[in-house]
């Protein structure tokens, strides 16, 4: 009797296993990207590294992100944040931004959007862009809503 108890709750646990494992299809979570239209700051963020001081400025702009079209930049674009547009590829920490406007020689006398980014995207609405090393004197930080 006893030997078929032991056998009996063996056999239970083995199936319990099997099935919680059977079940377990191991696909992953889905990122969601972010598109849309996106409205917000970009701030640009210089530091003097002899005085520590931050010196920023900041601009209201439109970000348009597409995945077929790519993208494009407007709205406050006289000074600081340069009207561009382009191609972009994205993954789950980084977007690349390739800025058809970009001069092919000289220095721009505005910030493209252009290069690499690190972002963050809660998947409904806040959508903020950031590049910069620790080295670095100049921060471009883009702080965004989703508008649609």
């Amino acid at each position: 009797m006893k030997s078929k108890l032991l056998y009996s709750l063996f056999t239970v646990t083995i199936l319990a296993l099997a099935s919680g494992c059977i079940s377990n299809k191991n696909t992953p979570t889905p990122t969601n990207y972010p598109t849309g239209t996106f409205t917000g700051q970009f701030r640009l963020i210089r530091n003097n590294l002899t005085t520590g001081v931050h010196d920023t400025s900041s601009a209201n702009i439109q970000l348009v992100l597409n995945a077929t079209t790519g993208y494009s930049v407007t709205g406050d674009t006289s000074t600081l944040q340069a009207g561009s547009h382009g191609a972009y590829a994205i993954n789950s920490n980084y977007i690349d931004f390739q800025d058809a406007t970009y001069p092919k020689t000289g220095t721009p006398t505005k910030t493209h959007l252009n290069g690499i980014y690190q972002y963050y995207y809660d998947g409904s609405s806040v959508f903020q862009m950031l590049t910069a090393s620790p080295l670095d004197t100049l921060v471009l930080e883009y702080d965004l809503k989703k508008t649609n």
